[in-house]
């Protein structure tokens, strides 16, 4: 099974097309994907999560 691979938020919003304070809002709203805050402050998001999360974005569509 491959790793999954965790994305920064700055990788994340390339491959979405949105500003970077789109998704910002999103986290404080509690409407992006699920994130992981690693000790040292930076914030990854799993790929596997942010798949999960835009397939569910489909969904409701």
């Amino acid at each position: 099974m491959a790793r999954d691979e965790m994305l920064t938020i700055s990788e994340v919003v390339e491959e979405i097309g949105v500003p970077m304070s789109t998704f910002y809002r999103w986290r404080q709203l509690r409407k992006g994907p699920k994130a992981i805050k690693l000790p040292n402050g930076a914030v990854r998001i799993r790929r596997s999560e942010l798949e999960r999360w835009i397939a569910d974005l489909e969904e409701a569509a």
